[in-house]
């Protein structure tokens, strides 16, 4: 644990300007968690959340750039090849999100080792980690970046990417997080349970391929996008948002429910 801590310490800062699902998505993806997480597994969280968790949500984006946790700038996003496998290679050599999950999952494993403080660090991380593995836009395809600006209906947008980053925004502007989490939990425990089994990088795989699903209405570079593409996002987003939630309950549960 120590050798883990140490090297996240040594971890060189990479500049990079993202933040996967806007307040609304990574509050929804906690919410989602909330309504699976064991009676022990509140309990355990309460110890050292004397508040609710989706405030949380978006901890590690307000305070990314924060001297003491500067090295977690580039855990935001990672890389698949053109096979939609993790591929830690070609474009982040700092670390990514994959390594950070990694990181949070050990530490949380053994979070009765850890102070109060590494602790709620660690849960930050995870919560918010398993958001942005799902953001369509932090899956790194090979080929160029998704930082174009581009138009939506004469609606000027300073970057694809960012689009994406507020899609749930734009879906659902009327709803709270929990409003939102009762509307897209609608699995039964055992396809619940299938979402969720499973490696961080088996899950890669899966979400990678309906990430490019954003691509086949919006090829790359296309600066004017599909008049219709808020609406044909839908799926993507809400199934993404759900298995997020569904994906983190298992890892809170396994953390603290034992």
């Amino acid at each position: 644990m120590k050798r883990i801590l140490a090297t996240i310490l040594l971890a060189t800062v990479l500049c990079l300007n993202v933040s996967a699902w806007g307040r609304l998505g990574h509050q929804t993806v906690v919410a989602i968690a909330q309504r699976h997480l064991t009676e022990k597994t509140k309990a355990g969280i309460a110890r050292y959340f004397d508040y609710d968790l989706k405030k949380d949500a978006v901890w590690m984006d307000k305070h990314r750039h924060d001297t003491p946790i500067e090295y977690t700038t580039a855990w935001h996003v990672y890389n698949v090849n053109d096979k939609h496998e993790y591929d830690p290679n070609p474009r982040l050599k700092k670390g990514d999100c994959i390594f950070g999950m990694y990181v949070a999952d050990y530490n949380l494993r053994h979070y009765q080792e850890l102070t109060d403080s590494a602790v709620v660090m660690n849960v930050r991380m995870i919560i918010h980690f398993v958001g942005d593995l799902h953001c369509p836009v932090h899956s790194y395809f090979p080929g160029p970046r998704n930082f174009w600006p581009c138009s939506l209906n004469g609606e000027q947008i300073s970057t694809f990417h960012s689009l994406y980053d507020g899609m749930p925004d734009r879906l659902w502007p009327e709803l709270s997080a929990d409003e939102l989490a009762s509307l897209l939990d609608d699995c039964g425990r055992c396809k619940m349970r299938k979402i969720a089994k499973g490696s961080f990088i088996d899950w890669v795989k899966l979400i990678a391929d309906r990430n490019a699903g954003i691509y086949d209405f919006n090829a790359p570079l296309t600066k004017e996008l599909d008049p219709d593409t808020v609406e044909k996002s839908r799926e993507i987003v809400a199934l993404q948002l759900r298995d997020a939630g569904y994906r983190l309950a298992r890892l809170l549960n396994e953390y603290f429910g034992k």
